[in-house]
């Protein structure tokens, strides 16, 4: 291949955010990260990779199988960061042990997973999120879940709709229903990919009476309004159960004090794809996409394995998604407006950048053109550069 021939490429599954589209994207990251700090949460940056043996902490479903990784020079494994609750849990334990809890935390960044490339599926992608460490019970869970709502709200999104479930009560019907942890896995995977078909196999081909089977069916349909719960609380007779949709009540209480309880349904069905969750989850829809736009919930197990017995809750956002969610919903919000652009004749030079530099002391957006130019040239620069005005020195 000859010089000029070459024609450099990006990886698979990674992207180029060109002017207008960056502009909108740090546009979202800004608003969302002066709402976390109002708040009362902190900014986290962690490193882009991190030791193997630190992220398979609390990964579950095969996501090591999803890391990018490689060696150091002394030969230990490292990989890209495929999701950050893990290293913001690292941070809490080993960074800020003895800070007075709550600890709540913020962080806008990159995160990396092998993923079959689509529209909104990246295998490079950028997340916002929350950690709160050191809370238990539904108050930190409803605040978390208040500001994933407002966290859309402010992104510019006006339809979506969060689906709230309890891991408890799916692990207290399967205890109940006397399963092997083979099937349990098994129904639980299929339910993670709403597969009610493949659900429905592994039930008939167990010892499960039929009404067993009926319950664990219905599952994956449990969702709705509060009315929705009383149906579930009749269904199952274990206290695991019980306690979690007793959980999820208060949470809902807490949410309609917020006053964004309109945007939460009950939703059963939800199973998260990380291990590590232990008690609410959720996820959030919008019109268009086939997949969530953000989700989390509670995870009290995790700071345990960095030696800190510590609870926590929390939640990421997919800034891809919510970009992707606005423009299919007809809110693209323009890139901020250019002021002035300033163009300049023979030996005017000097005075184009005093202007300039007064200009932008006053708080304007201004470009001053590198070489000696007509009016009519300046003209052409301003209005293919998408300035409002254009300022000629002669």
């Amino acid at each position: 291949m000859g010089q000029h021939e070459f024609v450099p490429q990006i990886p698979y599954g990674t992207r180029d955010f060109l002017p207008k589209e960056a502009s909108r994207k740090r546009a979202v990251e800004g608003a969302l990260a002066h709402l976390f700090d109002s708040w009362g949460y902190d900014e986290v940056v962690t490193p882009t990779m991190e030791y193997l043996e630190t992220l398979a902490v609390g990964a579950g479903n095969d996501l090591d199988q999803h890391m990018f990784k490689f060696f150091d020079k002394n030969n230990r494994i490292l990989a890209l960061r495929p999701d950050m609750t893990t290293p913001m849990a690292r941070v809490a334990a080993t960074r800020l042990k003895e800070s007075l809890a709550p600890i709540k935390l913020f962080y806008l960044t990159n995160v990396f997973r092998y993923e079959q490339a689509q529209t909104g599926r990246q295998c490079e992608f950028y997340q916002a999120g929350v950690e709160l460490m050191g809370a238990a019970g539904p108050t930190a869970d409803a605040e978390v879940i208040a500001l994933a709502v407002e966290s859309m709200l402010k992104s510019g999104l006006k339809q979506f709709q969060i689906g709230l479930g309890q891991v408890d009560f799916i692990n207290g019907v399967m205890a109940q229903s006397g399963l092997s942890q083979e099937q349990q896995y098994q129904v639980k995977n299929a339910m993670l990919t709403r597969n009610l078909v493949g659900v429905d196999e592994i039930l008939v081909s167990s010892s499960l009476s039929k009404e067993e089977q009926k319950v664990l069916k219905q599952i994956p349909l449990l969702h709705g309004k509060q009315d929705m719960l009383k149906q579930a609380y009749g269904m199952v007779a274990n206290e695991m159960s019980h306690k979690a949709l007793d959980n999820l009540a208060e949470i809902y209480r807490l949410l309609e004090i917020y006053g964004v309880a309109q945007y939460v349904d009950f939703d059963l069905g939800i199973i998260r794809d990380f291990d590590y969750y232990t008690g609410m989850v959720f996820e959030g829809y919008t019109p268009g996409l086939g997949f969530p736009i953000c989700g989390g919930g509670r995870y009290d197990t995790m700071l345990s394995s960095f030696g800190m017995d510590c609870c926590a809750t929390g939640f990421a956002l997919g800034i891809e998604r919510i970009l992707l969610a606005l423009e299919r919903q007809g809110i693209v919000s323009m890139p901020g407006a250019k002021d002035v652009y300033i163009g300049w004749g023979t030996d005017k030079l000097f005075a184009a950048i005093g202007q300039g530099e007064k200009l932008r002391t006053a708080g304007q957006r201004v470009e001053i053109g590198l070489v000696a130019q007509t009016q009519a040239e300046a003209e052409v620069s301003q209005k293919s550069k998408g300035y409002g005005q254009l300022l000629y020195m002669e």
